[in-house]
């Protein structure tokens, strides 16, 4: 289950600490976390378990991923395992192969952090002996719980509980201080909104504006994962609408007007959970107003892998846009194919919804693509086999000849038969296209 179903999977998360413990152990741990947890402990330290995967529990779905934070030092915790990876040492942080699997188990020292010069990491990590004071360091509320299984003790130091009752983002402490000491937290703000389908607290959604220079100075491939999450919500606007208003929008994406901006976020809610597609529903009226140059822009300064930009660039093109045209007029056949070819194949279905072509219009354009080539690879006969059947020599003329096969399959699709294109490729070539 994803963080976009919680609404659906408990209304109701834990009143007390103690209805907390009780969905805490129902739901259990696995084994090669406990063990990891019992060695700890039982060397004198303090082993607990942290993170999202406590909230899932307590929000009514499975948690996975449970990580371990503990008072030993790195150093220790490598001497009490017989495999570990220094995943990230210099913070705490040893991953554990535990059990014959060899499970990986993430085990993070208590620490405290000094000041954030960059607004990305901390100058300095103290190790610290006190669970409390490790939690004190965390983002939000909801994110501060501790659960150890071996004594069945809960641990929600600063509200959490409340807050998850409410359904409310809030930064532990004083918010300006936690978003300047991490730029990113601010970004993770609005997709926990989304993702947990949670409100943003008054007090920390008013200290962000305060924070966006912080933002500005936090990888853009950091800021772009935090996006894909919210766009990947179930109700990714209820982090978007948060996003625009707090200023966040303005650092991250090209800016809409307000009537722009709403229309847009109704329709990326109507989108698959699909976070490239959801995100070309905010580029396309800056496509539309600006050219397609400028919200490609937009894309490149996130930093896309080139399957996401060449995704996005045929989605945002003239022609995706000329194909949902087509589509509603109710175009020739042909006229869509040849459209259709131009965005390509894997695209058709995503840029009719994107342009928001109504369902009737858009099943004739994806019936017609279904039962015709769009590419001459899709043809039934290839180049190899008009040269075998002597019908053109090696060069240039195959693919020439290919193409013009193509638009005679998409005038007459009945034509797509290898010994009928063998025919009309003679054709072809006697002029007779």
């Amino acid at each position: 289950m994803s963080e976009g179903d919680v609404r659906s999977a408990d209304p109701n998360p834990p009143g007390s600490p103690e209805e907390a413990a009780d969905m805490l152990r129902a739901a259990g741990v696995p084994r090669e976390v406990v063990g990891v947890l019992r060695v700890l402990q039982e060397a004198g330290h303090q082993a607990v378990l942290v993170g999202g995967a406590v909230r899932d529990v307590l929000l009514g779905r499975g948690g996975e991923d449970f990580d371990v934070a503990t008072s030993a030092r790195p150093e220790a915790v490598r001497a009490l395992f017989p495999r570990t990876i220094p995943t990230g040492i210099e913070h705490g942080t040893v991953t554990v192969l535990a059990g014959r699997a060899r499970h990986p188990v993430e085990v993070t020292t208590f620490r405290g952090e000094g000041a954030y010069a960059d607004g990305r990491r901390p100058d300095q990590v103290r190790f610290l002996e006190d669970l409390e004071a490790d939690l004190a360091r965390r983002d939000f509320t909801v994110n501060a719980f501790a659960w150890d299984p071996l004594h069945e003790r809960f641990t929600d130091a600063f509200g959490g509980l409340a807050d998850l009752r409410a359904r409310v983002v809030r930064a532990i402490g004083e918010p300006l201080a936690r978003f300047r000491e991490d730029g990113l937290r601010t970004m993770r703000a609005v997709r926990f909104c989304a993702t947990l389908e949670f409100e943003l607290d008054p007090g920390t959604a008013a200290a962000i504006p305060e924070a966006l220079e912080v933002l500005d100075k936090v990888a853009v491939e950091r800021v772009r994962v935090e996006l894909w999450k919210l766009l990947g919500a179930a109700r990714p606007g209820l982090g978007l609408t948060p996003m625009a208003r707090t200023g966040i929008w303005a650092h991250v994406l090209p800016p809409l007007g307000e009537a722009e901006r709403a229309a847009a976020i109704a329709h990326v809610e109507r989108l698959a959970r699909d976070p490239v597609l959801r995100l070309c529903a905010l580029l396309e009226p800056v496509a539309r107003r600006e050219g397609v140059d400028r919200a490609l822009g937009a894309l490149e300064g996130l930093k896309p892998s080139r399957a996401e930009r060449a995704r996005a660039l045929a989605l945002l093109s003239e022609e995706a846009a000329r194909l949902a045209a087509a589509a509603r007029a109710g175009a020739p056949e042909p006229d869509v194919l040849r459209l259709a070819a131009r965005v390509g194949r894997d695209q058709v279905a995503d840029a009719l919804a994107l342009h928001a072509v109504e369902d009737a219009a858009a099943a004739r354009v994806l019936a017609a693509c279904a039962d015709a080539p769009l590419a001459v690879r899709e043809l039934a006969v290839g180049g190899g086999e008009l040269i075998a059947a002597g019908v053109v020599r090696r060069g240039p003329q195959v693919g020439e000849v290919l193409r013009a096969l193509l638009e005679r399959v998409w005038e007459e699709p009945a034509l797509n038969q290898k010994e009928r294109l063998l025919e009309v490729a003679r054709e072809v070539l006697r002029g007779g296209a």
